[in-house]
């Protein structure tokens, strides 16, 4: 997979996008039996499950574009089309892989996920990570790339000063998830423990990451995070980070919550914060763009409609392959007889000079691999 960076490519505001790892023993076969159930309960329309050389494999002479490719440390690729709000079509890929390092079975295997809708993304679509992954504590998907953190649930600041400034440059710099930083004024009971992101529109649940600084981390958690981010937490609220590069529109203190009461009710002016700043555009991630081009351009799962579309689309193109290798024979056959001509003009019927015989073909070219290697210069990358 491609190395963590930034670009300036804005989000598409139809797009969802997810990563992170599963720790359990068998990721995709939680994968495959969410899906199975899901479609059976008319939940999503139907899925694909794919080994990653078929879904890289293209099924015509005219090749996907290499960014479609999965990768080499892919496991499987699954495609999941389901419909919202009585009849917008959403498209969903998820990808696994195997860690980079794969030092120690720890780090689990990494996934990415891409949705898209036919029209601009609302907060409370259901979440295409539960389209996949089943939506339960007990199954682990849900570990942030990066490490100590999860979604579903409240993540306390590290103790040290130093992990905590490195913990958040590599929230802002390199997730790809919107992070809240929430200071409990005192130690919460059970159900001031409850994670702010529950009260969240469903969409949003699995997009937001909520760290939690104990009461006597106010001081260090606030320098902490002036110093790295350049936002403050105030005593008692909350904050929402910025990424890097900053999403056009954020203030700090737009959004900054003074006052955050973890009694287990709802925070609605800090979910409402949340919301809005969700709503902003948002930086794509540069390793985020291949994951977004694969699901364009490497998508399988048709409809019966997009098939008889795709079926006709192929049949012009071999249609101008053909007529443009007939015309190049043409053109051929014109030039060897122009030239014969002005052969036999020049000898004027004289003992023509030895001339080098025509290469002979290797018997080996055979007419299939010309006409593929023809239709190859005609090819249309995307499909």
């Amino acid at each position: 997979m491609a190395k963590n960076s930034s670009s300036s490519t804005t989000a598409p505001d139809t797009v969802w996008l997810g990563r992170g790892r599963h720790l359990g023993p068998e990721a995709e076969r939680d994968v495959r039996r969410n899906l199975i159930a899901l479609k059976a309960a008319g939940v999503i329309d139907d899925f694909l499950d794919l080994d990653p050389v078929e879904a890289a494999r293209s099924t015509d002479l005219f090749p996907r574009d290499e960014a479609a490719d999965p990768g080499p440390l892919a496991r499987r690729v699954f495609e999941a089309r389901w419909r919202v709000n009585d009849g917008i079509t959403v498209r969903a890929q998820l990808t696994t892989y195997e860690t980079e390092s794969r030092r120690t079975e720890t780090e689990g295997v990494t996934w990415v996920l891409a949705a898209e809708a036919e029209r601009a993304w609302q907060a409370d679509w259901p979440s295409p990570a539960t389209m996949f992954w089943p939506d339960s504590d007990h199954v682990a998907w849900d570990h942030e790339k990066v490490p100590g953190l999860r979604l579903r649930t409240a993540n306390h600041l590290p103790k040290d000063d130093d992990e905590m400034r490195r913990l958040l440059r590599d929230c802002t710099r390199h997730s790809w998830y919107i992070h809240v930083v929430v200071h409990e004024a005192m130690t919460p009971d059970a159900l001031g423990r409850r994670p702010i992101t529950s009260f969240l529109p469903l969409s949003l649940r699995h997009r937001v990451v909520e760290h939690r600084a104990t009461p006597d981390q106010a001081l260090i958690a606030d320098f902490a995070m002036k110093r790295e981010v350049g936002v403050g937490l105030p005593r008692g609220g909350a904050v929402i980070l910025p990424a890097t590069p900053q999403a056009p529109g954020y203030d700090a203190e737009r959004f900054t919550v003074r006052d955050v009461f973890l009694d287990g009710t709802e925070p609605a002016e800090l979910i409402a914060k949340i919301v809005e700043f969700a709503s902003l555009p948002q930086p794509l991630p540069a390793d985020a763009e291949q994951v977004l081009t694969r699901l364009r351009q490497g998508w399988h799962l048709l409809t019966p409609d997009e098939e008889l579309v795709h079926a006709r689309a192929m049949v012009t193109r071999y249609a101008k392959a053909l007529e443009a290798m007939t015309a190049s024979c043409d053109l051929y056959r014109e030039a060897a007889e122009s030239a014969h001509a002005a052969l036999a003009e020049a000898t004027s019927g004289n003992s023509a000079p030895a001339t080098p015989t025509p290469a002979v073909p290797k018997q080996d070219a055979s007419p299939l691999k010309t006409l593929t290697k023809t239709l190859g210069l005609f090819r249309n990358p995307n499909r």
